[in-house]
């Protein structure tokens, strides 16, 4: 795909990483779940990252908070509040209406091949039920190409496996794999994520937080080979540059450099744009 968008990606070493629009900004003061700057990574191609809420009438809403309040100019349990109710009220962050499930199914139809949706969900298998798996089977039918699944509740993700069977799934055992490292060492980190790898939700991606993959780099741990390995893929969260403007300071450079040669398949981060404009700039140089 011609890159004449910024923010979609870099290479290094022949090897492709994408940028992954965190939380669908392109930049840290951008307001939060654009529908707008998604509706654009959709026509171009982009991987990106949205946090999903389950209504009280089963549906689901793009919010991070489990209340209303949080990020919005309603009050109370996002769980508890349908449709009608969320359509009338509007983000903090930008003044724009949040997105429904209902709304995101639709942007989907016009996705471009390459584009990919990281739905986080927010809440567990209990809280969203059967109308919520319900819901996002019907929803979402015909539509797992483009979306890749990602949530705390393994329950919750093998549950939505069986629903829709042809999105993508992915899990995040960074904070367990950081207390391993630091606790048991190495080899007690390669068991687990090894396991965690071949386990019952059978996740595509594996996000790892970049911080856990330099100290386990420092260890002599190559956590990104180690998945890559087991025919998975990696994401590495989530990078921001202190200074749009200045592009990467040296340690900011050393860090992200040493991430990127060991060729994580995505880096999750706000400022996607600016992060491969400090990237090119530093590879110029």
């Amino acid at each position: 795909m011609p890159n004449d968008t910024p923010g979609l990606d870099i290479f290094h070493d022949g090897h492709r990483i994408r940028l992954k629009w965190h939380r669908l900004r392109l930049a840290l003061d951008a307001p939060l779940f654009s529908a707008a700057t998604m509706a654009e990574g959709f026509r171009v191609g982009a991987s990106m990252e949205l946090d999903l809420r389950v209504r009280g009438d089963g549906g689901f809403v793009v919010l991070h908070d489990s209340d209303l309040e949080g990020e919005t100019t309603g009050y109370g349990p996002v769980c508890k509040a349908d449709a009608a109710t969320i359509r009338g009220l509007s983000m903090k962050s930008g003044g724009t209406l949040p997105i429904l499930s209902e709304d995101l199914a639709g942007l989907m139809q016009t996705a471009h091949p390459e584009a990919l949706l990281q739905f986080d969900m927010k809440d567990d298998l209990k809280t969203i039920g059967e109308k919520g798996l319900n819901h996002l089977a019907r929803t979402f039918a015909g539509l797992g190409r483009f979306m890749i699944v990602s949530g705390a509740d393994l329950d919750l993700i093998e549950a939505i496996k069986t629903r829709l069977p042809d999105a993508q799934r992915g899990i995040d055992p960074t904070n367990k794999l950081l207390a391993l490292l630091r606790q048991k060492g190495p080899s007690a980190v390669e068991a687990e994520l090894r396991a965690d790898c071949l386990g019952p939700t059978e996740p595509k991606m594996i996000y790892l937080s970049w911080p856990l993959i330099l100290e386990g780099h420092a260890a002599g741990l190559d956590l990104i080979g180690l998945c890559h390995a087991l025919g998975k893929t990696v994401d590495a969260w989530t990078f921001n540059i202190a200074d749009r403007a200045e592009g990467f300071s040296d340690d900011e450079w050393q860090r992200f450099s040493t991430l990127v040669s060991l060729k994580p398949d995505q880096i999750t981060t706000d400022e996607a744009p600016a992060t491969e404009h400090a990237w090119l700039a530093r590879c110029r140089t």
